[in-house]
């Protein structure tokens, strides 16, 4: 019972530091920017979820004539998951497809960062697909360690 209780805290606790980091999660990596998008395009693609877009920001802006540190946007969905969001609020569709977004700080660092499913969930006032909150959490998790950790 107690571990029960304790399990739940720690729920609590950490939906709650998601929230005060305005639903993202981000992850260190041991990769460049691009290595560590192509890891995650290829788990993903693996796992049989579609690519929808890939976006390298850095480029689009040196297009433009602007300096910007490596930076690249993957955009992807499993729509045996994301459309279940749907069924409850329509409005999630602005938040699904999933993005996931490598970039390199000032001291090149490089991160991953994507959005929590849980804040998603609560941004859109969806309180009745649980389970699918919870197995959307537990695979980006997975995903993203394939795509930052050696």
């Amino acid at each position: 019972m107690k571990i029960k209780i304790l399990a739940i805290v720690f729920t609590l606790l950490m939906s709650n530091l998601a929230l005060a980091d305005h639903g993202l999660i981000t992850k260190p990596s041991a990769f460049s920017v691009k290595e560590t998008i192509d890891r995650l395009e290829n788990v993903l693609k693996k796992k049989g979820i579609g690519i929808a877009l890939r976006w390298a920001h850095h480029e689009k802006a040196k297009g433009a004539g602007i300096k910007l540190r490596p930076t690249e946007l993957l955009v992807f969905g499993n729509p045996k998951l994301g459309s279940h969001m749907f069924t409850s609020q329509q409005t999630a569709g602005i938040d699904f497809p999933m993005k996931a977004l490598a970039w390199e700080d000032e001291k090149g660092k490089v991160w991953l960062s994507y959005n929590n499913p849980a804040f998603l969930a609560k941004r859109h006032d969806i309180d009745d697909r649980e389970k699918i909150v919870a197995k959307m959490t537990g695979a980006l998790n997975k995903f993203s360690d394939v795509a930052t950790k050696p």
